[in-house]
């Protein structure tokens, strides 16, 4: 239980990237007043998670809904994590969601909170968890607890990290979970065929 625990734990982090977030919220919250950023990284942390907790408890009756299996929903999830961290270790001018047009000087959920945090790669992974259920459903809310604490660890600081650390030693250590991101989305991938080879 405790190495699915964190294996959980890692495989949403790696996918919410917050490390890889970084720039992207420092350049987002320029905008914004100096008092009112950790105000704002806080909420967007909080509607992030709210969204990723909704879809945990939804996931199963959404799969049902739409007939989906669990083998589909593992092979298209690893084909999505695979994308992402391909653009995790090439990194695009927009970063790895692409650019934005912000039409406020302070965001609202849209890019930070989604999709940022909690994006396509993300709500697949908690709809992922909800579907296999290999823990107890409380465990897989800790996970998601957990990682928004790192969220708000990381993001709160993201101004200080960048300005001590740099630019070429966050993208190096965004191309390094991009790696791992890539191990496990051919993981995901090689399983759910097997899978899908078995019930042929």
């Amino acid at each position: 239980m405790t190495e699915s625990f964190f294996q959980s734990f890692i495989l949403l982090l790696l996918v919410t990237d917050p490390f890889g977030n970084v720039p992207l919220f420092v350049s987002t919250l320029r905008q914004v007043a100096p008092e009112r950023r950790n105000l704002v990284v806080v909420r967007e942390c909080l509607i992030a998670f709210a969204l990723l907790l909704a879809f945990m408890f939804i996931g199963k009756p959404f799969l049902e809904a739409l007939q989906l299996s669990e083998v589909s929903l593992r092979i298209g999830g690893g084909v999505i994590l695979f994308l992402i961290a391909l653009r995790m270790v090439f990194p695009q001018p927009g970063g790895i969601f692409g650019s934005s047009e912000h039409g406020s000087a302070e965001p609202l959920i849209v890019p930070l909170a989604i999709p940022a945090l909690a994006g396509p790669s993300a709500l697949v992974t908690v709809l992922l968890f909800s579907s296999q259920a290999t823990m107890a459903l409380w465990l897989y809310v800790a996970v998601i607890s957990l990682v928004a604490v790192v969220w708000l660890l990381v993001l709160l600081s993201a101004e200080r990290l960048q300005r001590v650390l740099g630019d070429a030693v966050m993208t190096a250590v965004e191309r390094l979970m991009g790696l791992i991101l890539t191990a496990i989305a051919i993981e995901m991938l090689l399983g759910g065929t097997r899978e899908y080879i078995h019930s042929l």
